[in-house]
């Protein structure tokens, strides 16, 4: 006998992780646009809370390498997780980032910390392009060439500001690729 079971269409496939107290817009818009630009459905899970084991004292900032090793250490809920946290972060070759990723992995990691403007709207902007590309690394796309292209690189907010909200149409095809990759595996 045959029967046709259904497969939840809605499926998670990125949890947003909120460590410490994040802006609840923020958190919002970073849920819409990986939905809508990316098409990638997301839960946003409770607070887990400040990550003090990352704390850097010397630097009074938080090493993003160490809180992506515990994100990637949750091993239920969706198979990408990307951290939002409002303090500073730094590696420990860079003096700070905004976002720090797994290329082709399984965790990203955005910092609300640097990306404030005087106007909420541009902050917001910043906070979703950040993470729209921290994510495009979680789904194996590098670092592109194209000065719009939210791939692009941006070391500071004046690049970052002149980014469009869209990837180029190169790493958009890259996208949608390892995004099929990603729906086939987790149905």
């Amino acid at each position: 006998m045959h029967t046709n079971q259904s497969k939840p269409k809605n499926k998670a496939l990125l949890d947003l992780i909120l460590l410490g107290h994040v802006n609840e817009m923020a958190v919002s818009i970073v849920a819409a646009n990986l939905q809508t630009i990316i098409g990638l459905n997301t839960d946003i899970r409770t607070v887990i809370g400040d990550p003090d084991y990352a704390f850097v004292p010397g630097r009074n900032q938080f090493d993003a390498t160490r809180i992506i090793k515990t994100l990637c250490a949750i091993t239920d809920g969706a198979p990408l997780k990307l951290g939002m946290i409002e303090n500073d972060l730094c590696t420990p070759i860079l003096t700070f980032v905004y976002g720090e990723s797994q290329l082709g992995g399984k965790a990203a990691l955005v910092s609300l910390h640097r990306l404030s403007a005087e106007d909420p709207a541009v902050t917001y902007q910043r906070i979703a392009k950040i993470s729209l590309h921290e994510v495009g690394h979680l789904l194996g796309i590098k670092h592109c060439w194209k000065t719009t292209c939210l791939m692009k690189h941006s070391s500071n907010l004046e690049p970052l500001d002149s980014l469009s909200m869209y990837f180029c149409s190169a790493c958009e095809y890259e996208i949608k690729r390892s995004m099929e990759v990603l729906v086939n595996r987790n149905t």
